[in-house]
């Protein structure tokens, strides 16, 4: 792709995910998120009724007196998007819908002046941007989800969770964008849950799911000319349930908006 091509699509895909982004993020997002960042803000004496969750231990024993620790909620909300770019979501179908979650979600981020960051993995770190504002910033986004080509030939979620781990020490919005054909990350993942709020969002091609049992067959990339094995993906998205809770899972001939709105006015329940 030539760099007049890719700044073409780039464009069209930029005015296509604001409107989408427009029919529900920019009214909802924060409201969304609502309550789930909060910073340190004070040390004050307990007073009956305040929650003992957090008494500040170590301040009580000094002073010989319980004292609490007093959080307010974060001004801002830092968001970051883990994007699996793997050969099994490098099809025309898939990495479109990815392309098109991702770049409204850090439309909708930089629209309400949050910061966005991108993390696009495969078995290994393949790009990172760190958290920023602005238009210019999303559209480096797209640029980045759109123009990468993946080096790595699997998937490795736990090691781009690490990561996130490593670079990430504030609360953040986590969302992790993949099919889920991997293992090993549980932990990790649950490790991240307890301090972070992770929003895993399942990319699934329906056609894979009627497969004959046992069936695999070699699928190949056009473009890259690499190759993929598959078979039917629906006992291994049965299986991936039990790791992956609260999933939402996005099928690529559907309206990725729609499932979208349908998942976020749950969660504000």
């Amino acid at each position: 792709m030539t760099k007049e091509e890719l700044l073409k699509k780039i464009k069209k895909i930029d005015l296509n995910i604001s409107s989408k982004a427009d029919e529900f993020f920019v009214g909802n997002y924060r409201s969304i998120f609502k309550g789930n960042g909060m910073e340190f803000s004070d040390i004050r004496k307990y007073e009956i009724g305040d929650d003992v969750k957090r008494i500040d231990w170590k301040t009580s024993a000094r002073q010989r007196k319980t004292y609490i620790k007093e959080y307010e909620e974060e001004r801002e909300l830092s968001i970051f998007l883990l994007v699996d770019i793997s050969l099994s979501n490098n099809f025309k179908m898939k990495e479109d819908l990815i392309t098109q979650i991702a770049g409204s979600i850090g439309y909708s981020a930089t629209k309400n002046s949050d910061n966005v960051s991108l993390i696009l993995f495969t078995d290994k770190i393949e790009k990172f941007i760190p958290p920023q504002k602005g238009k210019n910033h999303s559209l480096r986004i797209i640029e980045a989800l759109l123009d990468t080509k993946p080096l790595g030939k699997g998937t490795d979620i736990r090691n781009a969770l690490n990561f996130f781990n490593k670079i990430q020490k504030r609360h953040s919005v986590v969302f992790l964008i993949s099919d889920f054909l991997d293992s090993g990350y549980e932990e990790t993942l649950k490790l991240i849950q307890q301090k972070h709020t992770v929003i895993p969002i399942r990319i699934i091609d329906r056609k894979f799911q009627s497969l004959p049992k046992g069936f695999l067959f070699n699928l190949l990339d056009s473009e890259s000319g690499e190759t993929v094995v598959v078979g039917n993906l629906k006992e291994d998205i049965n299986f991936q349930e039990e790791k992956i809770p609260n999933v939402l899972d996005i099928y690529t001939d559907e309206d990725y908006v729609k499932s979208l709105m349908k998942f976020f006015r749950r969660r504000s329940l």
